[in-house]
């Protein structure tokens, strides 16, 4: 299997940035990964389970953004959240640059796992 970069995935489908039920906004912005991660890097899984995340790179008309230049800021990171004790769908709205990527990766990993956990017995690719 190819290893692609972060940036690079196209999820099949998209997921609504919105909520539907919702009057209030339920997305928060960043400026930067670390902003994001002073704010949510320690939050709890369970009542902050990440289950899926977008790289966007493209503007409107779905041309890349990518100036050369690994730091800077072109990309914007989704990162959608269900917030399972009240059952409250949220995401975030990072702006990123590609040399944020290894630090994205350690922040989404443990979520993998998490996920995994969470759909035994079944097992995805062991």
């Amino acid at each position: 299997m190819e290893t692609k970069h972060l940036w690079e995935v196209k999820h099949p489908y998209y997921c609504n940035q919105g909520n539907y039920h919702a009057r209030e906004s339920v997305e928060t912005e960043y400026r930067s990964f670390s902003d994001f991660m002073d704010e949510m890097g320690d939050a709890d899984k369970d009542y902050n389970l990440v289950f899926r995340w977008d790289w966007k790179e493209e503007n409107d008309g779905l041309e890349s953004t990518f100036n050369g230049d690994v730091n800077y800021r072109n990309g914007k990171l989704f990162v959608f959240f269900m917030q399972q004790r009240r059952g409250n769908y949220v995401y975030s709205v990072i702006d990123v640059c590609r040399a944020d990527e290894p630090a994205v990766i350690a922040y989404l990993q443990p979520y993998a796992e998490y996920m995994r956990e969470l759909w035994q017995p079944l097992t995805f690719g062991a």
